[in-house]
């Protein structure tokens, strides 16, 4: 996992149904998907909360956690939504690279994300392996939904 990939509200976009539909160029294989190569990358501060951050908007914090609001309001109803549908949190992903460093969070993340069928990323977003679970995601009606029967 890339440290390049972890936006600044602590998304892992290493474990991102758009980031992996991209480095697994899933609509030649005919899967219809929104394609993003991670916030740092494409030179965003934050997808999510840049608009409503103005340290963001500068780049005065690399993470959320530096400032002083944090978790500031737009993060928590985000982090919200991600711990609801997609099993993950931001604002304990910022915690835990606060309190361990990048380099813990990315391993520990390496275990968590890890297909235990082929050893590939499983995504935060539908819990589906983009190296051998393919023919499910172009299965799915809801591409960005995890299935009751994954738990």
């Amino acid at each position: 996992m890339k440290e390049e990939l972890v936006a600044p509200c602590g998304m892992n976009c290493n474990v991102c149904a758009a980031y992996l539909a991209v480095t697994h160029d899933v609509r030649s294989k005919g899967i219809r998907m929104m394609y993003c190569i991670g916030c740092r990358p494409r030179n965003k501060p934050c997808a999510f909360l840049k608009k409503k951050c103005s340290l963001l908007r500068k780049n005065e914090v690399k993470y959320c956690y530096e400032c002083s609001k944090f978790p500031c309001g737009s993060l928590s109803a985000i982090d919200k939504r991600y711990r609801t549908q997609f099993r993950m949190s931001e604002i304990e992903n910022l915690h835990r690279i606060r309190d361990e460093g990048i380099e813990s969070f990315l391993k520990a993340e390496e275990a968590k994300w890890k297909c235990p069928k082929c050893g590939g990323v499983v995504s935060c977003h539908n819990g589906l392996c983009f190296d051998c679970d393919l023919d499910r995601l172009r299965k799915k009606k809801r591409l960005y939904r995890w299935d009751s029967k994954q738990d």
